[in-house]
């Protein structure tokens, strides 16, 4: 179990309050350009509460997206809104967000818990709160047992770590993520997850952003796909697939026989086509991916084979752009 995020010792908070019933994070027609190129083209999104996945390519307008939202760079045309106000006119909602980089230096030198406490004494807070709130978010991301290790020693996963304790210090009820992930092993990988899940169950307004596709779906339904600046699909996951399933998928299973399940599998009507990759691999096709992968584990064993592998070799982002855009990335 966690770390409580809900008790913290933080400085007065200042006047401005948000606007009621207003979304988190606001985009009306908002774009970018650099010269001729368009970084973000007139995109509109409203977003509150849960964990939201950002998904693209390299270049899909990810980053641009965080840079206008946190201020660190203006946008061409359109209007962002923070709770409701404008943070070019008003910078107080920032008080209320954490961010987390994709690319961020890092103080090797210093412990991770003299890190965070010198960011929270930043915030306002006495030496004393300052110490607690530190302890807190570290304990939170899983780093108690080794805050007082300098922050060179550790690996790309502590450090990620590091940099969502400093996001949290605050208490903030917007956190953006920039790929958290990229570059983790596996269980650091988990364990940031579990923190991000974590935070969109407590009701907060989490963002994160990845180009892969099962990161995501492992933290949330909530999904908006960018493509080249544009909102390409927004909804949560089954709704993006449904819109998918007008195109075939495919299905790689490794047996012992592949002929004799394609017996089996030939009597499925989400299946449009079969055919035999090498003596061991049998490939599905099917314009049912859900449906298919419902009645395949009863069917290989009601078949009596051996199935050692299952893949799903079109069921990922750039095969989902591909489809959406149809075929033109």
């Amino acid at each position: 179990m966690m770390p409580d995020m809900t008790q913290h010792g933080k400085a007065e908070t200042t006047q401005w309050q948000p606007e009621a019933n207003a979304p988190v994070i606001m985009f009306d027609r908002v774009s970018k350009t650099y010269g001729r190129i368009n970084a973000l083209a007139g995109v509109s999104i409203g977003i509150s509460g849960g964990v939201t996945g950002i998904l693209g390519m390299n270049g899909a307008g990810k980053s641009t997206f965080f840079k206008l939202m946190m201020g660190k760079i203006k946008p061409s045309s359109g209007a962002i809104r923070l709770f409701g106000t404008d943070p070019w006119k008003n910078p107080a909602p920032y008080s209320r967000v954490g961010f987390v980089p994709e690319h961020e230096k890092m103080y090797d030198w210093m412990t991770a818990f003299d890190f965070i406490t010198t960011f929270a004494r930043l915030h306002g807070m006495t030496r004393d709160e300052a110490s607690k709130e530190a302890a807190r978010v570290l304990a939170f991301v899983s780093l108690d047992e080794v805050m007082h290790k300098r922050i060179g020693q550790y690996s790309k996963g502590m450090r990620q770590r590091v940099k969502i304790a400093h996001a949290l210090v605050n208490d903030p009820e917007l956190i953006v993520l920039d790929e958290p992930l990229q570059g983790c092993d596996p269980l650091a990988r988990t364990t940031i997850m579990n923190v991000i899940k974590e935070l969109g169950a407590m009701g907060r307004t989490v963002l994160v952003s990845s180009h892969i596709l099962h990161e995501i779906e492992r933290i949330t339904e909530q999904i908006v796909i960018l493509h080249r600046g544009r909102v390409l699909a927004l909804g949560n996951s089954h709704s993006i697939r449904e819109m998918l399933d007008q195109h075939p998928h495919k299905i790689v299973l490794d047996c012992e026989n592949p002929r004799k399940l394609a017996n089996s599998m030939i009597q499925l009507e989400e299946v449009t086509g079969i055919s035999f990759v090498n003596p061991n691999k049998l490939l599905i096709e099917t314009k049912h991916l859900g449906e298919v992968h419902k009645k395949l584990p009863q069917l290989i064993v009601d078949s009596g084979q051996l199935v050692t592998g299952i893949d799903n070799p079109d069921d990922d982002l750039q095969s989902i752009l591909m489809y959406l855009t149809g075929g033109s990335l």
